[in-house]
Parts: C-alpha cells; structure tokens; sequence
C-alpha cells in the first residue's frame, strides 16, 4: 500500500451530500484536502471515482429523497453532475490542481475503439498533471444507474488506468462480521480471499438513504479488483488519511488474481447481454475447453434484438450461460447462418461472412 503509485479512490454519495439533497461543501473540501496533500509530492497520481451527481441534483429540483423513476433520477444526475464538478473544480483550485471530467458508461466500455479512447484520455489527464473526476453518465444510463453507486466502476476504472491500489470510501468503516451498529460485531481487517467472508452476513443498502449502494456492492467491486491484481482498502470517509497513508484502517482485499485484458474484464462485470446465442455441444467445448472463437457451425438458436458489436450471451443447451461476448452479425443475420461452415457462407453469401461470430480475443467465460 504505502508502495503505491497510481490510486483510484471511489467516494459514496452519503460521503459527499446532506441527507436532504445537496452538495455538503465542508464533506468536499474535507477529502480534496486529503487527496491533494497525498499527490503535492508528485510521486502520486489520483483518480478519483465520484458518486453524488444524482444526490447534489435532488435539493435544487425540490425532490426531498432520491426518486424511484428513471427519468427523474436522470434529470436530477444532469443538473447535479455540473455541480459536483464545479465544487470539484473550485475545492481542488486552491491546491492549483486542475480537474478532468471524465463520464463513462458500461456500454462503451466494452466497445474496442470507445475503450481505448477512454484509456487514452485517462492516461493523457494524469500525464498532464490533472486529476480526473470519473463519474457513471447517469443522464443517460439505464442500466449502471440502478445500483452499485459506482463502487464496480471503481473496480473497472483501476484496472484501466493500470492503478496499484484502490480505495473504497463510505460511511462505514469496513467490513464487519455482523451489524457493525450491534454490540458484538467486529471489523474484518483482511480478506485474502472469497473464503475469509463467506460466513459473512453483508447489508444491501446504505444507511444514508442518498446512495444506491450498500455494502455488497463494495465487497463485489472488492473481489473484482483483487481478481484483477489490485488491492483495495475499504473504508470510511473520515479515515481516507490513514487508508492513503497505508495505516491500519478498515478492510484490506488482498490480491487474489493477475491482470487480464481490459476490455474483457469490462465485458465481464459491466456489460449488458442484448441477447444470446445457443451453442451445441460440440461448440461448448471449443469455446470453454479449446479457448476458441465461436463459428456459425456451432450455433444452435438465437433470441433477442442486437446489432454487430452488441455483448451477447453464449449459453449451452441448458439454458446455463458459459460465456459473454462481442458479436460481429445482427441478430437478424444469424438464422441463415446456424449450423453451416463459414467457407460454404462465403461461397453463398460473399467472403464476409467468412468469420467468426464471435471471436476469442471478444469472449470472456464465466465459469472457467
């Protein structure tokens, strides 16, 4: 931890706002506090992931909580993501760091050329010497929007930027082996693994009401950095200080995996399926078995409405899902291609459709 060079550090709504809706200025200074002292040597490099957009819009539009519908919550995300920035923008002035908006969604992340944009982008910011505030684009997300309150795109976000620690900060202060409010309960300091917690009881949702996430979600974005090579250190908001300067403080995630392909991991944990394609035996094999592209031949049905470039889901003849990947034909090419070899394709319909469906380097498998 102390080791460190590039930290990705997620920050949770009820960090940052009122329970009524609306930006708490002091809880923000508070933290650019904390983030600019740790990268004034120069020898650090933050990112930082930034719930509270949806939070900051509510008291401005006269919504006393956070509203259930899509459209209001997305009205609410664009009036409040311009004010979150903007405090952002002047908290971190008086360090003279200069900030970066950066809005990602799940949907592009899992597109090759939107991916690499967004890596360039990041890695551009930081080289320059901003610090780049990342956010969900929840004025237009339908999906993302709904939970995680960012904590999965943290995790995402770390692996982007190729981050050695990622810091997951709430109103708790870590991992607890029960209610953390009930006498009795006591802090989980590590986990080394799934194993350490799965005994563990953990809460769906936030005690503050303005946030979507809750504790699961922080423990799954956890498993999916560690997975990925990176260690991550839950906890409070008020302990940012301590988790920055490698005390002890909170929960410490424990690597559990190396890095993988970006893109992949993006595909994994943050795409959503437009349909899905039914593989025979034989093509589960070669896909899960073989690490091999999925080819017409091997397809046995398909549903659903999705474009070429669309995440898909390769599933057996079960139903159960192996896979998920980046498919290269519409939905409505693929009847006449089922079961048939791509050279007799080629021969009928043109040498476009001399390829994969899906190729290997655009599939992930979900239970390898």
């Amino acid at each position: 931890m102390a080791e460190a060079r590039r930290i990705v550090v997620k920050v949770g709504s009820s960090s940052l706002t009122t329970a009524e809706g609306g930006l708490d200025a002091d809880r923000v200074d508070a933290l650019v506090d904390v983030l600019a002292k740790v990268r004034s040597g120069g020898e650090k490099e933050i990112v930082l992931v930034s719930s509270g957009a949806i939070a900051a819009g509510l008291a401005p539009l006269g919504l006393r909580r956070r509203p259930k519908d899509l459209a209001r919550q997305q009205a609410a995300a664009s009036v409040g993501q311009g004010l979150l920035v903007a405090r952002y923008t002047a908290s971190f002035a008086r360090y003279g760091v200069r900030v970066g908006q950066v809005l990602l969604t799940s949907d592009d992340m899992a597109r090759r050329a939107h991916h690499r944009n967004a890596s360039r982008t990041l890695d551009q910011l930081l080289a320059m010497g901003a610090l780049p505030v990342v956010n969900e684009n929840d004025t237009v997300a339908t999906d993302e929007i709904r939970f995680g309150d960012n904590d999965r795109l943290a995790a995402l976000v770390a692996h982007l930027v190729h981050a050695d620690l990622l810091v997951l900060l709430s109103d708790v202060d870590g991992l607890y082996d029960g209610d953390p409010s009930k006498p009795g309960s006591s802090r989980i300091s590590e986990v080394r693994g799934p194993a350490d917690i799965a005994h563990v009881k953990i809460g769906s949702t936030g005690k503050a009401g303005v946030g979507t996430g809750g504790m699961v979600t922080k423990v799954e974005a956890a498993g999916i950095a560690a997975a990925a090579g990176i260690p991550v250190v839950l906890t409070s908001a008020v302990h940012a200080t301590d988790a920055l300067a490698a005390r002890d403080t909170g929960t410490y995630f424990h690597r559990t995996g190396r890095r993988s392909a970006d893109r992949l991991l993006w595909l994994q944990h943050a795409s959503t399926p437009q349909g899905a394609l039914t593989l025979d035996d034989g093509a589960v094999k070669a896909v899960v078995d073989g690490r091999k592209s999925l080819l017409p031949a091997g397809i046995a049905a398909v549903e659903g409405e999705f474009s070429a470039g669309d995440p898909v889901e390769l599933r057996d003849t079960t139903g159960r899902a192996i896979a998920r990947g980046l498919v290269n034909f519409d939905a409505k090419e693929i009847p006449q291609l089922i079961g048939r070899s791509t050279r007799e394709l080629a021969r009928e319909l043109g040498p476009a459709y001399e390829r994969e469906v899906v190729h290997r380097d655009d599939l992930v498998l979900l239970h390898a």
